[in-house]
Order: structure tokens, then C-alpha cells, then sequence
């Protein structure tokens, strides 16, 4: 009973008992097309920094720390205000064209930054510029991906976001690389190149967008009911009379026409009124928005942004093996996330990988922890095996942020809102996660330097406790369930949250 009952034996049986139709090109090249956006990010947290350490980009610019500083950091600013701003976008135009228009913003953002020509003002606002897509794709695309995924392997198809983003951070760093290595540092080519490459894989989603299908459930909130049973037939590879179609279908329309859910009974304040004053939403809010303060407080990020300061830390001195160092762990967390969206969010369920993922963490911080407390008094007499170490466990950290802290808070921030206000949730979300990455990206060279260095690591220990503490008493479960079964767990008390659905509390839906 026991086996019959596991996460493994549930996501095994939900697969088997899938209808193969659903498995077809459709599905898939609509949801490749909005993971694309993850690139964005990726390509940008790959090069940015990398660029600003390339001798044309120096001679250029006449760069000092603070201006690094800005140019590393200002994207994410311009992402928080960028993932607020797309809810007034997202549910009126579409999914479709938010993706076209947030994937040009980011496109001429780039180009900015490629021809600024010297002019650090006009950097700063190809940065801004940039940052207002990437953090609109982070709502729409991860969003819809959850809206039009089956809800056995919703997970998986999700993490696609997370996955092309670290693609797209691999191809920075070596991208950069090959630049500092083939192309003059005398020619301003040598730093535009990595900019500019930066705009091929939005192009590509936008072209593919013009050849995949809009989300469902969007057209249903639009009162567009027979456009929206048509599509989804399309997605599912059914005709529109199957019982997996029809099924799925009057769940997500009565789950809407029960709530009047529709566009045009709600405005945008109406929507933030019922995000902040309705329990249940509420307790929405608390979740996304605590999970996303607490993935940047367990110092991956920190990690990710400053990767050759740490390596230097830790007694790596060659600048060729930094940057080398810095490709292999973008490699290693591109390879993790595969594997967690393989064999974690759905398989092991979201709150399992959670809790590994943060013990890992927990594990890797301790160790760099003790380690750079010894280091920094016994730099000469340290062996040459806990140095290896000290480099094995910041890559064991990357196993454990791409199953946890980092691939979750992207998942329940897509797919643990109700249709109506989505778009909002997503957006506020995405928000705070924009603005505490670029409060940490600008934090922590002062964090390191005054608490020792050491010091800085024994924090986010600190903090992925705390976490690991709050995934256990009020993360829950959402593996398998569909979107409308997810609202059965928030019309729960908070100290519940946690606990499985009952079955008489299961709608038994598909979504």
C-alpha cells in the first residue's frame, strides 16, 4: 500500500494513464517557444559581468567597481518594475503578444547597450531597458507554460523557463570568452559581440510565435469559449468531443463562470483588491512572495554573480581557470536543472525537492564556511585536498539550488494562482524577486568584505534553515493536481497549507 501510495508510483501511474495524444509537437513547440524567454535572463547573467572585465569594454568606458557595480545590477532593478508592470499587459492583449512585446523590449534594450559607443548614461539605460523584459518574460512565459501543460508532467514542462535559461547563462560565459580570446582588445567588436548575440534567441521566439497556439485558458477569461475548446484540442492532439478534451475543458469553465471571472468584469484595481483581501489569495501572496526572499537570502545567487570573486576566495589565482571554473558551474546547474525537471518537481514532488535542494545547501555553506575561516590565517599551509574541496562543494551547491530554491519559486509562482488574477500574482511575485536579486547583486561585495568573508556564508546558512523550516510546516504539495485542484488548497487555513488534500477536498479535475 505503502508503494502504491509513494510520489514515484503516483507520477509512474499519471504518465501510464495519460493518452499518448498529448505528447505531440503542438504542445511542445508552443511551450519551447515561451521557454525561449528564459534566455534572456540567462545570456544576460552569462556575459554582463564578464563583459564590463573585457580590456575593450574597460578602455571604453573608463569602468570603476561602482559602475560594474550598475551595470551588473541595474537589469534587476529594471526587471522588478518590469514584472509589475506586465499584469496590465498580460491579460489584455494576450499571452502571445505579451511574449512578441516583452521579447522586443529586451531585443532593443541589448542593442543599446551593444552601440552605446562609450556613453555609460546610454549603457545604464540599455541595462533598464533590457531588465523591463526580462523580468515581463519571467511572469508570462513560465505563466503560460503552466496554463497549457498537462497537469502530469506540468512541472517538467515548466522548468523548460529554467532550463533555457541556464542555456542561455552557458552560452554567455563562453561566448564572452571566445570574444576575449579571438577578437582585438583594440576593437570595440570585442565587447559588442557579446551583446549583440544576446538578441538571437528572441528573435527565434518571436518567430515562433507567430506559429504556435495561444493559452486556453486566456481565451476562456477573453469570452472566447469556442476559440478556447478549439485550441485546446489542438494542444491536447484530440478531437474536441474526446472525453480528455471535453473533461479538462468544462473544468476550466466552470471554475471561471462560478467566480465571474471574466476580463470584463475586472479591472485592474478590482484584480488587487481581491489579491490582498481575499484569504485565500492572500495566503498566495505570503507563499510566492516568502519563497522568492528566501531563495535570494540562501546566497545562490550571491554565488552565481560573483562566482570569480569566490573562486578567488578560495585560493583560484589564474584568471583563465576562473572564467573556465565559471563556464564548467553554469554547465554543472544547466545539467542539474535537466535532471530536476527529469526526475524531481514531478517525480519526487515540489516539497521533497525543496527540502533536498536546501539541505544540500545548507551542507555546501558549512563547509565554505569553515573553510574560508581557516583560510584566511593558514593560507600557506593549507593542503591542496581542501582546496579541491572547498571547489567540489561549490558545485555540489549547484545540484542543490537547481532542485530547489532555484527552480520552485519559478513553478509556484506560475501555477499556484487562480485563473482571475494570474497575471497579477505572477507579476507581484516575479517583483520581488527582481528587487531582492538586485538588492543581493549590490550587496554582497560589502556582505563578504564585513563579515569577514566567512561570515557571509554562516548567513545564508541562517537563512536556507529558515527555509528548510518554512517549506516543511507550510509549503504544499502540488505535484499531479491541476490548476483548479490547487485553489482547494488555499481555502484552507494557513497552518494547513501543508497538509495533503483529503479526498473528499480533491476536485478530482483535470486541468
Amino acid at each position: 500500500m505503502a508503494t502504491q501510495k509513494s510520489s514515484l508510483a503516483k507520477y509512474v501511474r499519471a504518465i501510464k494513464d495519460s493518452p499518448r495524444e498529448i505528447f505531440n509537437w503542438r504542445l511542445f513547440l508552443t511551450s519551447f517557444t515561451f521557454a525561449l524567454g528564459g534566455c534572456a535572463k540567462g545570456w544576460d547573467e552569462g556575459s554582463a559581468a564578464a563583459i564590463t572585465q573585457l580590456p575593450s569594454s574597460q578602455n571604453t568606458y573608463d569602468l570603476d567597481d561602482n559602475s560594474i557595480s550598475n551595470i551588473v545590477s541595474l537589469v534587476n532593478l529594471g526587471a522588478g518594475i518590469g514584472a509589475l508592470l506586465s499584469f496590465l499587459l498580460n491579460d489584455r492583449v494576450g499571452r502571445l503578444m505579451s511574449l512578441r512585446l516583452y521579447q522586443l523590449l529586451y531585443i532593443i534594450g541589448s542593442l543599446i547597450s551593444c552601440f552605446s559607443s562609450g556613453n555609460a548614461a546610454a549603457l545604464y539605460i540599455g541595462r533598464i531597458v533590457a531588465g523591463l523584459g526580462i523580468g515581463s518574460l519571467s511572469v508570462v512565459c513560465p505563466m503560460t507554460i503552466s496554463e497549457i501543460a498537462p497537469k502530469s508532467f506540468r512541472g517538467l514542462m515548466t522548468l523548460w523557463f529554467n532550463i533555457c535559461m541556464l542555456s542561455g547563462q552557458a552560452l554567455g560565459v563562453f561566448i564572452v570568452y571566445g570574444c576575449s580570446i579571438h577578437v582585438a582588445p583594440t576593437k570595440d567588436l570585442q565587447y559588442q559581440t557579446p551583446w549583440f548575440t544576446q538578441t538571437f534567441a528572441p528573435a527565434v521566439s518571436i518567430v515562433l510565435s507567430f506559429f504556435v497556439w495561444e493559452s486556453p485558458r486566456w481565451l476562456l477569461l477573453d469570452h472566447q469559449h469556442d476559440q478556447s475548446l478549439a485550441t485546446l484540442a489542438q494542444l491536447r492532439g484530440s478531437p474536441a468531443d474526446s472525453e480528455i478534451v471535453t473533461t479538462e475543458f468544462n473544468s476550466m469553465a466552470s471554475y471561471i463562470e462560478d467566480r465571474e471571472a471574466g476580463l470584463g468584469n475586472n479591472g485592474s484595481l478590482k484584480i488587487i483588491k481581491e489579491t490582498f483581501l481575499v484569504k485565500s489569495n492572500l495566503r498566495r501572496v505570503q507563499l510566492t512572495i516568502i519563497i522568492y526572499i528566501l531563495a535570494q537570502m540562501s546566497g545562490a545567487n550571491a554565488i552565481t554573480n560573483y562566482l570569480p570573486t569566490i573562486f578567488g576566495l578560495i585560493g583560484i589565482k589564474d584568471s583563465d581557470v576562473k572564467v573556465y571554473s565559471t563556464g564548467l558551474y553554469t554547465v554543472t546547474k544547466l545539467i542539474c536543472c535537466v535532471v530536476a525537471s527529469l526526475f524531481f518537481i514531478d517525480l519526487v514532488g515540489r516539497r521533497k525537492s525543496l527540502m533536498i535542494g536546501i539541505s544540500v545547501q545548507i551542507i555546501c555553506h558549512s563547509y565554505l564556511a569553515g573553510y574560508l575561516n581557516v583560510y584566511q590565517d593558514n593560507k600557506d599551509d593549507m593542503s591542496k585536498g581542501s582546496t579541491d574541496a572547498a571547489l567540489a562543494f561549490v558545485y555540489i551547491h549547484a545540484f542543490g539550488w537547481a532542485i530547489g530554491l532555484y527552480s520552485l519559486p519559478y513553478l509556484f509562482g506560475a501555477e499556484l494562482w487562480p485563473n482571475k488574477i494570474r497575471s497579477f500574482g505572477g507579476a507581484l511575485s516575479q517583483c520581488f524577486h527582481w528587487m531582492f536579486y538586485f538588492a543581493i547583486t549590490k550587496a554582497t561585495p560589502s556582505m563578504l568584505s564585513s563579515l569577514h568573508q566567512w561570515g557571509a556564508f554562516v548567513l545564508f546558512i541562517g537563512f536556507c534553515v529558515v527555509a528548510l523550516l518554512y517549506t516543511y510546516f507550510m509549503v504544499p504539495e502540488t505535484a499531479g493536481m491541476s490548476l483548479e485542484e490547487i485553489n482547494r488548497i488555499f481555502e484552507r487555513p494557513l497552518f494547513l497549507l501543508a497538509r495533503p488534500l483529503s479526498p473528499s477536498e480533491s476536485l478530482g479535475q483535470d486541468g
